[in-house]
């Protein structure tokens, strides 16, 4: 089980990137568009760097649902491999079973 600490560190992450995913947008959208003056598209990089630190996507990490494991995630199901492999034994999984031979 990770620290309880850094499981709601990530998940206040995870808050401010929901907040903020709209501005982050609309001033990355005028950042990049050449057809925009050079002024104004420094502008909405100064207001991008004054957003928090924290509200950028990048700075959320992936864990384990069940137990809040940083490394060895699997996106499609949203475990660790340790409890990927102890539910694929339970056949919690579906369409997922561990082969042995």
């Amino acid at each position: 089980m990770a620290k309880l600490s850094s499981v709601n560190k990530n998940n206040r992450r995870k808050k401010l990137v929901k907040k903020y995913a709209g501005k982050w947008a609309r001033l990355k959208a005028i950042a990049e568009d050449m057809d925009r003056p050079a002024d104004e598209r420094f502008a909405a990089r100064l207001k991008m760097a004054k957003l928090p630190r924290n509200s950028h996507p990048t700075r959320v990490r992936n864990r384990c649902a069940l137990t809040g494991r940083a490394r060895g995630n699997y996106r499609k199901f949203g475990v660790s491999r340790l409890m990927l492999r102890e539910l694929a034994s339970q056949g919690l999984i579906p369409g997922v079973t561990k082969s042995s031979w």
